[in-house]
C-alpha cells in the first residue's frame, strides 16, 4: 500500500458524479421505508418534511459555502477543525464515521425488506442478517476498486433508482384519499409520543434521515475536479432535487395506503404500487427500491473509508487509516468500517422490520446531526475571526444561515428523542480516550524523531 495520495492529483469526480454522490447518499433507505414510520402520524408528517427540508437547504447552503473557503479533503471534519482546533475536529469526525457505519446498518436492513418481495425466504431472520451483510460487503469491494469503478456504479444505480419513485409520485396522487393523511389525536399517538409538538419534532428528525448525506460531496474533495465550484453547486443542487422527489412520493404513499396497512408494510412503495397499477408494478418498484438501496450502500461505504482518512493524516487516528491500495482509496478504512457495521447488523438485525429501522435511524440521524450543528457552528466562528475572507454584502446573509442552521440542528437533535441522545452520547464519549492514545503515540513518535543524530 502507498502511504497517502500524492498531492495535486487531477480529480476525477465531476459535478454529475458529486451530484450522483449527494443525491444516491441521500434517497436511498430513507425514502423507501420512511412512508411505513410516518403512517402513524398522519399529517403531523406534513409538518416534519416542511421543517426537515428547509432546514436541510439551510444546511446545504452552509455546506456550500464552507467548501469554498476549504475544499480539502475531511469535509465537516476539516470545517470543524478549521473553526475550532484539532480536538473538536476529531469529536466530529468520530461521530460522523459512526453516522456512516450506523446509516448503513439501516440501508442493508431496508434492502432485504425489499428482497423479500422477491425471495419470500428472507423473512427468516437469520437470512434476514446474511443477506444484508452480504450487500455491505458487495458495495465494500466495489469501492475497494477505486473512484473510477465507484462513479460508474454510483450515476447508473442514482438514474434507475429515480424511475420507480417518480412513477409512484406521478401516479400516486391521480388515487390519492386525503383522509388518510388527517391528523391523528393526541391519544392515537404511539406511544410515548407525547403532544403534537414532540410529535411535529419526532416526525422532522424521521424525516431529516432522508437528507443526512447532503454533506456527502465534501469529503472526498481530494478527487474531485474544481472542488471549490462543483462541491457547492452539486451539494445544493443534489439537496433540492432530493427535497422535491421525496415530498412528491413518499405524500403520494401516504395518500394511496390506509395508515393502518402502511404501518405494518416493509416494502410501502412496492404495495403502493400495487395498487396503483397491478402487481408488475408492485414488482418494479420493489426492484428500483433495492437498486436504490444499493446506491445509497455504495456511496456511504465510500464515505466510510473517506472520513477517517483525512482524521488520520492529520495524527489523530491511527496511520493505517490514511494509507491507501493500487486504487488510491483508503482500503484500512474501508475493511475496518465494513466489519463494525457487520457487527451492528449482527446485534439490531432481529426483529420486525420497522421497529429495527426506526430505531437504527434515530441514532443514526442524531450522530449525523452532530457534525451539522459543528459545522455551522463553525461557519460562525470564521465568521468572527476571520471577516476578511468574507465580503460585505454576505456576511449578514452568512450569519442567518449559520444561526438558523445550528438551531435547526440543536431543535433536530430534540426530535430523535431521549434514547438516541443517550447512547449517541456514549459513542461520542467513547472516542475520546482514542484521541488521547493518539496523542501520546504522536509525543513518542516525534521524540523519537529528535533523538536521532
Amino acid at each position: 500500500m502507498s502511504e497517502e495520495r500524492p498531492a495535486g492529483r487531477a480529480g476525477t469526480m465531476g459535478f454529475w458524479t458529486c451530484t450522483a454522490l449527494v443525491v444516491g447518499n441521500m434517497i436511498g433507505s430513507g425514502v423507501f421505508l420512511l412512508p411505513s414510520s410516518l403512517a402513524a402520524y398522519g399529517g403531523l408528517s406534513l409538518f416534519g418534511w416542511l421543517i426537515s427540508s428547509t432546514g436541510a437547504v439551510i444546511l446545504a447552503l452552509t455546506f456550500a459555502r464552507l467548501a469554498r473557503l476549504n475544499p480539502g479533503a475531511g469535509g465537516p471534519y476539516a470545517y470543524t477543525r478549521d473553526g475550532f482546533g484539532a480536538f473538536a475536529g476529531y469529536l466530529c469526525a468520530w461521530t460522523y464515521w459512526k453516522a456512516a457505519w450506523i446509516g448503513n446498518a439501516a440501508i442493508s436492513v431496508t434492502l432485504v425488506g425489499y428482497l423479500q418481495v422477491f425471495f419470500p425466504a428472507l423473512r427468516d431472520p437469520l437470512l434476514t442478517v446474511a443477506t444484508a451483510i452480504g450487500a455491505i460487503w458487495l458495495c465494500t469491494l466495489v469501492n475497494l476498486r477505486g473512484i473510477g469503478a465507484f462513479g460508474l456504479a454510483q450515476n447508473i444505480l442514482t438514474a434507475l433508482k429515480l424511475i420507480p419513485l417518480l412513477l409512484v409520485g406521478v401516479l400516486g396522487w391521480f388515487s390519492f384519499h386525503p383522509e388518510y393523511l388527517r391528523i391523528p389525536d393526541v391519544s392515537e399517538l404511539p406511544p410515548g409520543s407525547g403532544g403534537y409538538a414532540k410529535a411535529i419534532a419526532t416526525t422532522a428528525a424521521l424525516t431529516l434521515w432522508s437528507f443526512i448525506g447532503l454533506e456527502s460531496a465534501t469529503v472526498p474533495a481530494d478527487h474531485v475536479r474544481d472542488p471549490k465550484r462543483t462541491i457547492p453547486r452539486a451539494t445544493v443542487f443534489g439537496t433540492l432535487v432530493a427535497a422535491a422527489v421525496y415530498i412528491l412520493s413518499i405524500t403520494a404513499v401516504q395518500g394511496v395506503l390506509p395508515p393502518e396497512v402502511l404501518v405494518r408494510s416493509t416494502a410501502p412503495f412496492a404495495d403502493a404500487a400495487r395498487v396503483l397499477i397491478g402487481d408488475w408494478g408492485y414488482h418494479l418498484v420493489a426492484a428500483g427500491a433495492v437498486i436504490a438501496c444499493l446506491g445509497a450502500l455504495n456511496g456511504w461505504v465510500l464515505l466510510q473509508g473517506q472520513i477517517p482518512m483525512a482524521t488520520a493524516r492529520d495524527g489523530l487516528l491511527p496511520e493505517s487509516l490514511a494509507r491507501t491500495n493500487k486504487h488510491d482509496v483508503p482500503a484500512n478504512g474501508l475493511l475496518i468500517s465494513g466489519v463494525l457495521v457487520t457487527a451492528l447488523v449482527l446485534v439490531d438485525g432481529q426483529g420486525e422490520l420497522v421497529d429495527v429501522f426506526n430505531v437504527i435511524i434515530l441514532l443514526g440521524t442524531m450522530t449525523g446531526v452532530v457534525p451539522y450543528a459543528f459545522c455551522t457552528a463553525a461557519l460562525l466562528q470564521q465568521l468572527a475571526v476571520q471577516p476578511g475572507d468574507f465580503s460585505a454584502n454576505e456576511r449578514g446573509r452568512l450569519v442567518a444561515i449559520g444561526v438558523l442552521g445550528f438551531a435547526y440542528s440543536i431543535w433536530a437533535l430534540y426530535g430523535t428523542g431521549e434514547q438516541a441522545i443517550f447512547w449517541g452520547f456514549l459513542v461520542l464519549m467513547a472516542g475520546i480516550p482514542l484521541y488521547t492514545w493518539r496523542q501520546w503515540r504522536n509525543r513518542v513518535h516525534e521524540e523519537a524523531l529528535g533523538s536521532r543524530p
